[in-house]
């Protein structure tokens, strides 16, 4: 690779790493002012909205939760809304006129249920042609309302987790109901303000008329969608949703048009989930605890980024030897694999963008994932099975974090032959019994319906891709729909509903996955909190194994790494790896 390719891709990663960096201690702070009941710039203005939202729903401010009534509130919040919005996409042909002008009929119960427990659980996962199967109404009150509940749902839970670990003999770990309030109205509603209008400013359009059939020169007509994006496209990004109005998602130029908005949608993607870390450490009373958190997770970034434009930067030698296409890089081309890739972005843009945002549980794509190469495709897989624990979702990452941060000072407490201790609490057989449940439920879940989804007609029929690569498309679908990611190796036929018997599988074992994904893995984290919450501190001595240094985060990065290693490489070893394997000896599938 010439020295001018790897200098871009250094430049883009550097400026990218200061500025979210730079980030982290104010947004962060703010968030900790803003779930401590700390005033905040906006009190004038939204106090008085959050109390008149207590004095309507009748929630006492002041009320505290368990762990598991806290729990309780997010299932019953969240089924509440997937029931709203399930209504919504199977009434959508009489929705008319403003909100439905392109007269688009009901959603087919299997796809609805799918598409409503994929938007409440933060997922995204589209099975469908957003332009084509969404009215206006089911996409402002359906999807881009869950986009805000389903983040501000991800974002408590972390807050209720790091409320407990930072607490001393508290029985409580806070109010779901005043956390998300407080969450919606001071966080998520002035940042999405002003970053749509930022994307307004782009070219990003918020249009509410019906659909323009323009006229091509080879005579031809062509449909272009007029949607309110802007203001869904700052939810999806900012909320690590990733759903797109568009099919095309963040390659379309209506959701992605300039190399800032996509610089500046790459940024949002990891803002929030890096303030939380920042927030984690002010909390527990040491901020040098976030920082070795973020100091992991900034590691984990950026290999799998060079990882990933290496192998894309590379490409693909057989086209060169086959089809006598060049693909060296020279000073009048950038070379490399372009296939499934917008040319204003380019391969470094679009081997970040797919890091970071299945680093995070956000989906969104600049770039067809399924035309990676082997081995850069794995960077995408790699990332959500580890749980999306690098930045993360909104909230999840954090909590899965933590999980690791648990399992790591267990690990080093078997070393020396001591209890292990964090944050000053000793951590017992009960938290390493709930830490072990939540790192089983993502493998067996996502190995469990990859299996099943190969052993039969039901499954394999999606599959156009035989071979290790469709094999890869089954696992990277169920990876991504357990981490409630929402990002897809496209070659697989989820969404084809003339293939009726793997329509009706994927979309009804992919709307399972992803609740187990999300409520199933959270409820261990949340009992942890509570039993921390509980815990008196002890004072630190000298056999104390220090998780503020950057021992502790060497420690955090290789524990990620050997069990995501050891779970499923022997299922990536059938896919990707052995895809590469053949791909250099000249053969493909």
């Amino acid at each position: 690779m010439p020295s001018w390719l790897i200098g871009n891709a250094i430049a883009q990663w550097a400026l990218y790493s200061v500025l979210l960096l730079l980030s982290a201690r104010p947004v962060g702070g703010y968030m900790y002012r803003i779930f401590t009941g700390q005033r905040t710039l906006f009190h004038p203005v939204l106090r008085p909205v959050e109390v008149g939202i207590y004095r309507l729903t009748r929630v006492d401010e002041a009320e505290e939760m368990r762990w598991y009534t806290y729990l309780l509130a997010i299932l019953a919040f969240s089924i509440v809304g997937l029931l709203i919005t399930y209504g919504v996409e199977r009434t959508q042909q009489w929705h008319g006129g403003f909100f439905n002008p392109q007269g688009l009929p009901n959603v087919t119960p299997v796809l609805a249920w799918n598409t409503a427990v994929s938007f409440t659980t933060n997922t995204n996962w589209q099975n469908y042609t957003g332009e084509a199967t969404m009215s206006y109404l089911t996409q402002m009150f359906g999807l881009a309302t869950h986009n805000w509940m389903s983040a501000a749902t991800g974002i408590v839970a972390a807050v209720a987790l790091v409320r407990g670990l930072a607490r001393r003999t508290a029985s409580g770990v806070g109010s779901f109901w005043v956390d998300v309030v407080r969450c919606t109205l001071y966080l998520l509603l002035p940042i999405l303000f002003v970053f749509t209008l930022f994307l307004v400013w782009q070219g990003v359009p918020q249009d509410f008329s019906a659909y323009t059939v323009a006229h091509t020169l080879e005579g031809t007509t062509q449909t272009i969608a007029q949607v309110p994006v802007a203001t869904q496209e700052a939810i999806k990004i900012l909320g690590t949703n990733g759903g797109g109005i568009m099919n095309a998602n963040s390659a379309h130029p209506f959701e992605n048009p300039t190399p800032l908005s996509n610089f500046f949608e790459m940024l949002s993607i990891f803002l929030l989930g890096s303030g939380l870390v920042y927030m984690f450490g002010k909390w527990v009373g040491n901020t040098k605890q976030g920082w070795a958190l973020w100091a992991a997770m900034f590691i984990l970034f950026s290999v799998g980024f060079f990882t990933a434009a290496g192998f894309e930067q590379n490409g693909n030698h057989l086209i060169a030897s086959q089809a006598h296409v060049q693909t060296l890089a020279t000073s009048n081309q950038p070379g490399g694999n372009m296939e499934g890739k917008e040319v204003r972005f380019g391969i470094v843009d679009s081997a970040m963008w797919a890091t970071i945002t299945t680093d995070a549980s956000c989906g969104a794509i600049n770039a067809w994932h399924d035309s990676f190469m082997p081995l850069a495709g794995l960077v995408p897989l790699t990332n959500m099975a580890t749980g999306e624990v690098i930045f993360g979702g909104v909230g999840a990452g954090l909590y899965g974090m933590l999980m690791y941060a648990i399992l790591a000072v267990f690990i080093a407490g078997l070393m020396v032959g001591r209890t292990p201790e964090y944050l000053g609490k000793k951590v017992e057989s009960f938290e390493i019994k709930m830490a072990s449940i939540a790192l089983l439920i993502s493998p067996a879940n996502i190995l469990f319906f990859a299996a099943l989804a190969i052993v039969g007609t039901w499954g394999t029929a999606a599959i156009f891709n035989p071979g290790p690569h469709g094999l890869s498309e089954v696992l990277y679908a169920f990876t991504s729909m357990n981490a409630n990611n929402g990002s897809a190796f496209a070659g697989l036929g989820t969404g084809t509903p003339t293939l009726q018997p793997a329509f009706n599988f994927y979309n009804v074992t992919g709307g399972i996955a992803m609740l187990i994904g999300r409520f199933l893995f959270l409820t261990p984290l949340l009992a942890i909190g509570g039993s921390m919450a509980r815990k008196k501190t002890v004072p630190a001595n000298l056999g104390t194994f220090p998780t503020d240094g950057p021992t502790f985060s060497i420690l955090l990065v290789a524990v990620i790494v050997i069990v995501a290693a050891l779970t499923y490489f022997p299922a990536y070893s059938l896919g990707p790896i052995i895809e590469q394997f053949l791909l250099n000896a000249g053969k493909t599938f």
